[in-house]
């Protein structure tokens, strides 16, 4: 089975200067990718405040079942929650998520993180998705990455197909090799984990080999920073991209990824 996985920071759905409605635009970007399955961060729930200044471009959905809209099926992990309203992770799926589930992985007060736990049945096959969203501070990556590990090895079988996609927040790669090495995933970005295998992409990520450099995503108008990730197992790596340009650097200060899987 063929699948089209994207991840996308969408800054809440407005512009990063301004905080200009971007929502609408958004949608119909997304719409271009004809994404099986969508990994998103920074979905606002609800903001009262910005639904009340941008009434006529502000939809009454959350932004995750607007985005979902009737082609995807979606589930949404609220991380952070305060006043007048509330922001998290989603995933849109075009097959059925038969489970969700959200764990907290703040780490201080300044900072509400997550990681949504979903199950998509793609036919007779369960695949486990975990959309991420890391902090900014060096410390706190490296215990989310620990609560993440620990959580894919609870709630996903060894055998099963896992997909974890999201905002790292990783711009000096120093999380790859506890992933890799714990849960056998790979990074979609590095071009020649098909053809190398598993030993020599570890070999790789401690010094020994070609440096890998995953993909440039922020700031999207001239993306310098390595923030964001696709990690597979199980999946044969067909393509993998990030898409930059005028369109994109309008929407987000992210810019997305996409990459095209078989089971």
């Amino acid at each position: 089975m063929r699948l089209r996985i994207a991840t996308y920071n969408i800054h809440k759905g407005v512009s990063a200067i301004g905080s200009r409605p971007r929502i609408h635009a958004l949608k119909q970007a997304i719409a271009s990718l004809n994404a099986d399955i969508l990994f998103l961060q920074e979905v606002q729930g609800r903001h009262d405040i910005l639904a009340a200044k941008h009434a006529a471009n502000w939809p009454e959905q959350g932004q995750h079942a607007f985005l979902a809209g009737e082609s995807h099926h979606v589930a949404y992990g609220m991380n952070a929650v305060y006043d007048h309203g509330h922001h998290g992770n989603a995933l849109l799926s075009a097959y059925p998520i038969i489970s969700s589930r959200n764990q907290d992985v703040s780490d201080h007060a300044f900072e509400q993180r997550g990681i949504l736990h979903c199950v998509v049945q793609l036919g007779e096959t369960e695949v486990h998705c975990f959309v991420v969203h890391l902090g900014l501070f060096a410390g706190s990556r490296k215990r989310q990455t620990e609560a993440l590990i620990e959580a894919v090895i609870k709630l996903a079988p060894p055998t099963a197909p896992v997909v974890i996609a999201g905002d790292f927040n990783d711009w000096s790669n120093q999380l790859s090799e506890a992933l890799c090495g714990s849960l056998g995933v790979l990074e979609v970005f590095d071009a020649k984990l098909s053809a190398r295998g598993f030993g020599s992409y570890i070999r790789q990520l401690r010094g020994r080999g070609p440096k890998i450099q995953p993909a440039r995503t922020f700031p999207a108008a001239m993306p310098i920073l390595q923030l964001d990730r696709i990690y597979a197992r199980g999946f044969y790596v067909e393509t993998a991209q990030v898409l930059h340009g005028a369109l994109w650097a309008k929407l987000s200060d992210h810019a997305p990824l996409i990459a095209t899987l078989h089971l």
